[in-house]
């Protein structure tokens, strides 16, 4: 039985420009300008390149050309996770801001952990994206994957979660400000025994929660008590934990301001467990503005963080970056102003 013929390199559903240039003996540069047209070629080596890719029916990769010329129009995104409200609604945001400039968007997810997010960022370099928008994973504390990023001229924008200490380019929101106002807001309920649930503080978003937490405290004339701040990574589970915890201390707290809305669901959830009512015995304070903080019973009150506005501000700043790529590096910020959510989680004056 005769064995299948193997396909030739110059058959029409695979030949390429590199099968032109090897048939008909010239360089692959030769090829390239002979299809363009371009005016260093003879006619005679144009009319045999052409008459070649005709009969072989040779078909342009026009993405591979428009890398080349430095034209791709393909944006990398990269997130921790896309589940909750938060990071979707950044990722509606930069993909309306992206087809608006004609640009289409990968998104890959870390899962919160570093070693996937360096396969994510060589997944968008091998894929040839025109800028990389990035927020960091939970346990990202060192940075070197990034600097093949800058290191070939790629945009590079962080949002949200970026690194410490680094000169970057980055959208934010001012979480200092959103934390200094919904302790504020405790306190003027009346709490004066507020506690934290804090996140990790190698991350600027939970670091910044943490010190206008502390500064609220301090405007209202209170010491703060590091028996009342709870670190964990901020899932539900760990908020439960942490509100079990505060409520056996001997002089129980009265309020909680949680840097994340999952924590401060977990702590919702363990009150109700006990019995303890909410807002009136301890009112409750998130950040995020999850979708769920509107249906919970009683509705928690949390910060916004104007998700979409984020995402578009992240894609403005990649095509100031993309606009000018031989500019001397500015670092360049953007901070976007919070909003808090009052519901009926924290109003003791109405419990």
């Amino acid at each position: 039985m005769a064995l299948p013929k193997k396909p030739s390199p110059t058959s029409p559903a695979t030949v390429s420009m590199a099968d032109l240039a090897r048939e008909l003996g010239v360089s692959m540069t030769t090829v390239s300008r002979a299809l363009s047209d371009h005016h260093s070629i003879g006619a005679a080596t144009k009319q045999r390149v052409l008459k070649l890719a005709k009969k072989l029916n040779y078909q342009p990769n026009h993405m591979a050309a428009a890398l080349r010329r430095g034209q791709s129009r393909l944006l990398g995104v990269v997130v921790p996770y896309i589940e909750g409200k938060f990071f979707p609604s950044v990722i509606q945001g930069i993909e309306q801001a992206a087809s608006k400039a004609g640009f289409s968007v990968i998104v890959c997810q870390s899962h919160e952990d570093v070693q996937l997010e360096r396969r994510n960022v060589e997944t968008l370099l091998n894929a040839q994206v025109a800028g990389v928008l990035v927020s960091l994973a939970r346990n990202t504390q060192e940075f070197h994957h990034f600097d093949k990023v800058r290191g070939r001229g790629i945009p590079l924008v962080f949002f949200d979660r970026i690194p410490a200490g680094e000169q970057v380019n980055s959208v934010v929101l001012d979480d200092h400000a959103g934390a200094l106002q919904a302790t504020s807001h405790l306190l003027a309920q009346g709490c004066r025994r507020v506690a934290h649930l804090a996140g990790p503080q190698h991350l600027n978003i939970y670091r910044h929660r943490r010190q206008g937490y502390l500064d609220a405290l301090a405007a209202f004339g209170i010491a703060p008590d590091e028996a009342l701040i709870d670190y964990s990574d901020m899932t539900t589970e760990d908020g439960a934990a942490a509100m079990r915890r505060l409520l056996a201390l001997p002089n129980p707290v009265d309020g909680v301001f949680g840097a994340g809305d999952s924590a401060i669901l977990g702590a919702l959830q363990a009150l109700k467990a006990q019995g303890i009512s909410i807002p009136r015995d301890v009112a409750l304070a998130g950040f995020s503005n999850e979708g769920f903080t509107a249906i919970t019973e009683p509705r928690l009150t949390s910060v916004d963080q104007r998700c979409e506005e984020m995402g578009e501000a992240a894609v403005r700043l990649f095509l100031e970056l993309a606009a000018a790529p031989h500019a001397p590096f500015a670092q360049r910020q953007v901070v976007l102003q919070p909003e808090l959510f009052v519901r009926e989680s924290s109003l003791q004056g109405q419990a």
